[in-house]
């Protein structure tokens, strides 16, 4: 430590002070930072203060709220100020509209008919108002049929065969060479009339080429509005476009609007990939900017299970885009509650203000017409509350994060450098208190994760899901808690002969060195939120530096605290943001995240991930206390209440309420299913209800309403049958393996599957090629398991090679528009011996499953009484299924 901060303890302040918590007389600056066992010299001392522990707790807590309360005020402000062009009320009257037919699954009469004869009426009411202006609209609707693989969910191929797509064109008259892309999707899953996914950016859609047609002044470049009728069937309609369509090749850039929540804000989540001119575009042009590169790299990581037609538009049209979504509430993100009432028109108002203005700017640009030039290179962007958007290169901030991390070694450097370390004691300290922080950061993850375990034990998990704040208090105080006590028990009784002080002073370094090295290493991987580390490095050295006379003078006083927590106000109100980010979209996501993942373990992991984060500068505090005895106890104590509280299960997970519907999701499937032999007779046939729990919880709540559901009618997963032997729409059977079978009369669909082998014969390289066609749904789901002894070689799907062997398994999902004919296919199947002879079982076991997801056929009577016995806050998406299996 530099000898300009020693301050010494007078005489006065000691006979104030707990003799347990600060002895008296030790100078642990010039003897480094040991224990109290070595006699240390008496030196002069000057006058010097301590915090009081009320004083100390009070100003973090206040800090920490006061922060808090301000994100939450400025994600609350949708619209600030607005241009006035685009006009939210009309786009509200076109979400009416659209939503007002109720679902939209792709085949249903309501996706493929009603509205998409909504959405051209309405565009040839713009075409012909604009026949005198100053661009000219054409329309092209489109029905391609195509295949395609896709890592997503394990990996599994999607066949299509005439979804729908309505391309509208906008030019200037004289006609243009290149062309951005604006894509919405107006198709919704089944049971829920996908207000906000994605029908409110079809909407804003609308609005935004109604103001475009009717400029005065022509645009540079030309837009293409596609409206998409198959993204919720992973992907299709997109991959349709930007492989089939004329117009296609045109494009150099694209603006995707999706939804993974219901209002709010609307956030650019993901760029590119490279061409840092989308960003600066968006930068310039946005009026109510929201956006984040954590955001992008936390997606494209893979932990958010989810994914938008960006990936379609990147990787099979090669061309850069820009991803926006909302994701406030995602609690009722694809149920029947995601309604056009419960989106504020201001998060119209906003959406669309943004799209118009980014559209114009990328419209009128030189680098749309000249990508390629301005391609290489990534931005850091982050904004700061929705004022303004920060962004620079990513190679700016490289050599600016190699500058800061550089200062700060410097800085800490040059107290290596002071006589009285030499030999290494002020390195040795800085490492000592690095491990205690280290470790204290450890055990308290440990302890938290020990506390949700036992939560998850007494089958109180998801407590938090209606009470979000009942896991920052149960969670965050274990954490704070375990951090103060570790740091306590290091000040007393491992530097118990040094002075509060210099304490103070050690572990504000090891919080600069830990951000410092966290800098380092995330600019070494390239990654751009390597922002942050260097904004919680650049903020507190400075004002520690700033502050270093007045705490050489004073000491910890009143007026030094405030100033250096003011001082970690710019990136700590970040850091808030980020988290609320986190919480915002992790905590629904828990809700529909499978059976296998305790939920507890993780939001009590993220939020000893927030605690550790923000209590990273506060350690400093800790030191300056005169004792944490009463913080210790307040913390124990709302532990101990908070973990009574939700013993007792006092604190229910769901939450029927009209106004804030916090709804457990359940899938109900009235199935049919019938297993071949291999000379094609029927085996066996069955007919129930299936019940898929999508969380942690199970059936555990559900019981007590629906009694006939329980443990006795468990089902397990049946390993030698195709996926089970039960018919998933998509491959998830490894994150929802808790399953229901409720026995119940056979259903008998109006219009039955019809499926039969056309054609098998022997090739001459030993393969066996089979060719098959199959009538049904709009919804199909195709599973192939070879046998012991073969393998797959080619098929008919994607670019002929099998992928994404799923443990012995290939998963094929199906669908299509109107009037689509039979689904035709093949595969070879290849025997490891050409020798060998399979008799008993056969080659391979093929099932193919089929979804009534619209029309008379999607319900059943037994279907419907039981959804009368679920209670108002669960939300069953039922529909009818069949599962048929053969051996070849």
């Amino acid at each position: 430590m530099d000898r300009d901060c020693t301050v010494r303890r007078t005489k006065a302040l000691q006979n104030h002070q707990n003799p347990q918590d600060e002895p008296s007389g030790l100078n642990g600056l010039d003897n480094g930072l040991e224990p109290a066992v070595r006699k240390r010299k008496q030196k002069p001392e000057v006058s010097a203060q301590l915090l009081s522990e009320v004083t100390g707790g009070l100003l973090v807590l206040g800090f920490v709220c006061l922060l808090w309360v301000l994100v939450v005020f400025s994600l609350q402000q949708l619209v600030i100020r607005s241009s006035g062009e685009f006009n939210a009320i009309r786009a509200r009257k076109h979400l009416d509209e659209m939503t007002s037919v109720g679902p939209r699954t792709v085949g249903s009469h309501e996706n493929e008919v009603l509205t998409v004869n909504y959405v051209l009426g309405q565009i040839e009411d713009m075409r012909v108002e604009s026949v005198s202006g100053a661009h000219s609209i054409t329309v092209d609707v489109q029905r391609p049929s195509g295949s395609f693989s896709i890592d997503f969910l394990g990996g599994f191929t999607s066949y299509y065969d005439r979804v729908t797509n309505i391309a509208v064109k906008l030019e200037p008259k004289s006609g243009a060479q290149h062309f951005m892309l604006a894509n919405c999707h107006f198709d919704s899953v089944a049971n829920s009339p996908g207000a906000s996914d994605d029908a409110v950016s079809c909407c804003v859609m609308l609005e935004v080429l109604h103001s475009l047609v009717n400029l005065s002044t022509p645009l540079k470049h030309g837009v293409i509005f596609l409206f998409n009728g198959a993204e919720e069937n992973v992907l299709q309609a997109s991959h349709g476009f930007i492989t089939q369509h004329a117009w296609a090749q045109q494009v150099r850039a694209f603006v995707n609007l999706e939804a993974a929540g219901v209002g709010g804000k609307e956030v650019v989540f993901q760029t590119g990939p490279e061409n840092p001119w989308l960003v600066q575009a968006y930068v310039h042009a946005a009026v109510h900017p929201f956006a984040s590169v954590v955001g992008q790299e936390v997606f494209q990581s893979g932990v958010i299970p989810s994914d938008t037609d960006f990936r379609i538009y990147r990787d099979f049209g090669n061309i850069p885009g820009i991803d926006l979504a909302f994701i406030e509430n995602g609690f009722i993100y694809h149920t029947k509650y995601d309604t056009a009432d419960r989106i504020p028109t201001d998060s119209i108002q906003r959406a669309g203000d943004n799209i118009l203005a980014l559209l114009k700017h990328l419209a009128m640009s030189e680098e749309l017409g000249n990508s390629s030039e301005y391609r290489h290179g990534n931005m850091v962007f982050f904004d700061l509350l929705g004022v303004m958007v920060v962004a620079y290169p990513a190679r700016v901030g490289t050599i600016i994060n190699y500058m800061v991390a550089v200062a700060t070694f410097i800085y800490l450097g040059k107290k290596c450098m002071l006589p009285k370390n030499v030999g290494g004691r002020y390195i040795r300290d800085l490492v000592y208190g690095s491990c205690v922080a280290l470790l204290s950061w450890l055990v308290t993850l440990l302890t938290v994760l020990i506390v949700s375990l036992l939560i998850t034990l007494m089958g109180r998990s998801m407590f938090w899901y209606t009470h979000f704040y009942t896991a920052v208090c149960l969670y965050g105080s274990a954490a704070v808690g375990k951090i103060v006590l570790i740091h306590t028990l290091a000040k007393n009784l491992y530097y118990g002969g040094v002075r509060r002080l210099e304490l103070g002073e050690l572990f504000f370094d090891v919080s600069l060195l830990l951000w410092c090295c966290a800098l380092v290493f995330l600019t070494q991987h390239n990654l751009c939120s390597a922002y942050v580390p260097m904004m919680m490095v650049v903020f507190p050295l400075t004002s520690k530096i700033l502050l270093n006379n007045h705490f050489k003078q004073r000491g910890a006083s009143l007026q030094y605290s405030v100033l250096y927590v003011t001082g970690l106000a710019v990136p700590y109100v970040h850091i808030m943001f980020l988290i609320w980010v986190v919480f915002e979209i992790f905590t629904p996501i828990l809700g529909r995240s499978g059976t296998e993942i305790p939920p507890d373990v993780v939001l009590a992991s993220l939020v000893t991930l927030a605690t550790v984060v923000l209590s990273s500068y506060f350690m400093h505090f800790i030191y300056l206390c005169s004792s944490t005895r009463r913080m210790l106890t307040g913390l124990g104590s709302v532990f101990l209440l908070m973990f009574l509280l939700v013993s007792s299960g006092l604190f229910f997970p769901y939450s029927g309420d009209q106004s804030s519907p916090r709804p457990k999701r359940v899938f109900v499937q009235h199935i049919l299913r019938v297993f071949h032999a291999l000379d094609g007779s029927v085996e066996r046939q069955d007919s129930g209800l299936w019940i898929n729990s999508l969380d942690y919880t199970g059936m555990q709540h559900i019981t007590a309403h629906v009694p006939e559901i329980n443990d006795s009618i468990r089902t397990r997963c049946q390993d030698h049958l195709p996926f089970c032997g039960f018919p998933w729409l998509l491959p998830v059977k490894f994150l929802v393996k808790k399953n229901w079978y409720l026995p119940a009369p056979e259903v008998s669909p109006r219009s039955p599957l019809e499926f039969q082998l056309l054609s098998r014969e022997e090739t001459t390289w030993g393969s066996v090629k089979m060719t098959f066609e199959a009538k049904g749904p709009s919804h199909m789901s195709l599973y192939l398991r070879p046998h012991a002894g073969t393998s797959l070689s080619r098929w008919s799907f994607g670019d002929g090679t099998p992928q994404f062997d799923l443990s012995g398994e290939y998963f094929i999902f199906y669908s299509h528009g109107l009037d689509a004919p039979a689904w035709n296919f093949w595969f070879e199947i290849q025997p490891h011996e050409p020798s060998e002879v399979f008799t008993d079982e056969g080659m391979i076991s093929l099932a193919l499953s089929a979804h009534y997801f619209s029309g008379s056929d999607r319900s059943s009577e037994q279907l419907e009484s039981l959804l009368k016995k679920f209670p108002d806050w669960a939300f069953a998406s039922s529909w009818v299924s069949t599962y048929h299996m053969f051996r070849y």
